[in-house]
């Protein structure tokens, strides 16, 4: 028996692309020309999900998502409008859409996004552990960056003017932090991690390297496997995101060097923490390529987001995590201070979030904060020293619970890290 899909849009070319798009999947297709005829419709049918317009006579399209999770609450929402603003997508997420899009679409985009409300395997969907074959460990050419490059800012938890400057390296010498002073150095390996509360902290020796995590998830994007990090006490947070990183590292050039390097290839379901999906935890299974699904759930107003990441490459990473922001909330920050962190914190290098909404909005996308934990998860993975290939799924693990699972690896795979200085 097909599955129904309502679409609602007083647009009739739009409805009618849809209806033919959708019934060519399958689907049985209910149309309405407004949010009333929609809800009178729901009164006699319950669709398997719905695709509604936002601009919309009479019952608009808000009004419409509204009273939909009241009538029907489990129909999943697809959220469609010709004038869409970030406003706009966060409001309707907030209120139970599952997903907002822009008009024009590519229908393939809506096909996923369609089949991804329904649980259904998409081309952007991954597939389950159980479905892959584990091809062997392929060799990776090791890189570089072409020429060194700079950029200053202020440390996020500090809040000392700093900097960094990043160095090709050799192959063979991994990711290396070193102290501008001293010479000082520390290899960006989960042996030494030293302190993961609200940042990922490295140390060695008299060498700290405080807040590294956005920097190695640029690094681990990029496939940059040698390079030196000069830099003092804690990498600057410039506008909380990895954009500048991204922009920096292209500024350097990415450089494929003549050795290789071997990925790891997960070879089961690794995990630690709990399995319930209403419970923290975080585990690696395999995968054709690196990925990460991350849940967040937390009190209104962010309230539930889910994000599954494929790394496909730099692009990727470029566009759909790297200007995801770091986030905090109002009522933490008076502890945070207590603690001696984020000193450096300000309205233009972080979101603040408070109890009627987002202080300093707009986001750059509905999704922002579980985007950013995904940006996390990337830079502490890093710090396996190798490309991975296996996909992560968590669900409201921070960094502490990511090296926790990175230490299972390294002992079950026995890993011998590229060791750096």
């Amino acid at each position: 028996m097909s599955e129904t899909i309502l679409v609602v849009d007083d647009e009739e070319n739009i409805r009618h692309t849809l209806r033919g798009v959708l019934s060519d999947e399958g689907f049985d297709v209910l149309e309405a020309a407004d949010g009333r005829t929609a809800l009178a419709l729901l009164e006699r049918t319950v669709p398997r999900l719905a695709i509604v317009d936002v601009w919309m006579p009479e019952v608009d399209g808000i009004e419409l998502v509204e009273r939909m999770r009241s009538q029907v609450p489990g129909v999943p929402i697809i959220v469609i409008s010709g004038h869409g603003t970030i406003e706009t997508a966060v409001r309707v997420i907030r209120l139970g859409a599952f997903d907002f899009l822009e008009k024009p679409f590519q229908l393939d985009a809506l096909l996923n996004v369609v089949g991804r409300a329904l649980g259904e395997p998409t081309p952007e969907t991954s597939v389950t552990a159980s479905d892959v074959v584990l091809a062997p460990p392929r060799q990776l050419p090791q890189r570089t960056i072409g020429r060194s490059v700079v950029v200053n800012g202020q440390g996020l938890h500090s809040g000392v003017r700093t900097g960094l400057i990043l160095q090709p390296l050799p192959p063979g010498s991994g990711i290396v932090f070193g102290n501008i002073s001293t010479g000082e150095t520390v290899p960006a390996v989960i042996d030494h991690v030293d302190a993961t509360g609200y940042a990922t902290t490295l140390a060695r020796g008299g060498m700290v390297a405080k807040t590294v995590e956005h920097l190695l998830a640029t690094l681990h994007a990029y496939g940059v496997t040698n390079l030196l990090v000069k830099m003092q006490g804690e990498v600057p947070i410039l506008d909380g995101s990895a954009a500048e990183l991204c922009a920096l590292v292209e500024e350097g050039g990415i450089v494929d060097q003549d050795e290789t390097i071997e990925e790891l290839v997960v070879d089961r379901r690794y995990a630690i923490g709990a399995d319930a999906p209403d419970q923290k935890g975080i585990a690696i299974e395999p995968a054709d390529l690196f990925e990460v699904h991350y849940t967040l759930d937390y009190p209104a107003p962010i309230g539930r987001q889910e994000f599954a990441f494929r790394l496909t490459g730099p692009d990727a990473f470029r566009d759909q995590i790297a200007p995801a922001r770091t986030f905090g909330f109002v009522k933490e920050i008076e502890t945070l201070e207590q603690m001696g962190l984020a000193a450096g914190g300000r309205l233009s290098n972080f979101i603040l979030v408070g109890e009627e909404g987002v202080v300093n909005a707009p986001l750059r996308f509905p999704n922002e904060f579980v985007r950013h934990k995904i940006l996390d998860v990337l830079g502490d993975f890093a710090l396996l020293g190798r490309p991975i290939r296996g996909r992560v799924v968590a669900r409201m693990t921070g960094h502490g619970d990511n090296a926790a699972l990175l230490r299972v690896l390294r002992s079950r795979f026995g890993l011998p890290p590229l060791t750096g200085a």
